[in-house]
């Protein structure tokens, strides 16, 4: 593959100590924008706070702030918050030429013996893809969607929500955690529908719950959804979901979007 064309993977393998951290150059093919697109930076941040560490429980919560644009060669810092007896709490920063782009918590917890066991969700009328579906491969003008296949369902998208399959092109040797950071941000802000048509917006925050200690799915496929209540006075709060191919929610999310139009 090119340099612009790299899978998560290698650009984790491309990560070179240095100093107190890590740096890496992101590749033109996985800029969103002037910026590296949130789920790659934030897949790499995770990667960064799982190597800070020994014998790290599986991670629950992940809470990100999109502070300025990064491109070029970047430096991610791992520091260790704090270590309880089940629990973990690691905080990345990535910066770059132009300063803070990232900061990242994440927060690890061990699975734990509990009395409650209550699970709604898993009902979807989105049909998982059959097998050999074809897909489709991104949006020319948007650089970091050429990395991801997609497949839509014509009834599962409504005027203030996106709803769509996805998976990474290249999926070799990911964790699993590391790989639905990865995916989980790519679908468009929800209130581009209300718009309806492309606008200049921007990620601000970005939470994500994971709802069982290791997300597993079939042949790489995730199911998002981003839906949006409230968009007005240039800023939207949506909440987004994801599922895997058995139609078991895998994570709840909500982010926070400046709308510049």
């Amino acid at each position: 593959m090119g340099s612009e064309t790299l899978g998560v993977g290698a650009l984790i393998a491309a990560l070179k100590p240095s100093g107190d951290g890590w740096q890496t150059t992101v590749p033109d093919g996985w800029l969103q924008g002037r910026t590296a697109y949130g789920g790659l930076s934030s897949a790499l941040a995770l990667h960064v706070a799982q190597r800070s560490d020994v014998d790290l429980p599986p991670l629950r919560s992940a809470q990100i702030a999109f502070i300025g644009p990064l491109s070029g060669v970047i430096t991610l810092r791992a520091e260790r918050l704090r270590r309880g007896r089940n629990a973990a709490y690691v905080q990345v920063d990535i910066s770059g030429d132009a300063g803070l782009g990232l900061r990242a918590m994440f927060v690890f917890v061990a699975t734990m013996a509990s009395s409650i066991d209550h699970r709604t969700g898993r009902h979807t009328d989105c049909p998982p893809p059959m097998l050999e579906e074809p897909g489709s491969f991104g949006i020319p003008a948007v650089a970091f969607t050429k990395n991801f296949e997609f497949i839509d369902r014509p009834d599962a998208t409504t005027p203030t929500a996106w709803r769509r399959w996805v998976r990474l092109r290249d999926r070799t040797a990911l964790d699993p955690a590391v790989e639905l950071l990865a995916v989980a941000d790519c679908l468009p802000p929800a209130a581009l529908r209300l718009i309806g048509r492309p606008a200049p917006v921007s990620s601000m925050t970005w939470l994500v719950n994971l709802l069982m200690p290791v997300p597993r799915t079939r042949d790489g496929w995730w199911l998002l959804n981003a839906h949006t209540d409230h968009a007005s006075e240039g800023y939207s709060s949506q909440r987004m979901a994801v599922w895997n191919t058995d139609l078991t929610p895998v994570a709840e999310q909500m982010q926070g979007v400046a709308i510049f139009a």
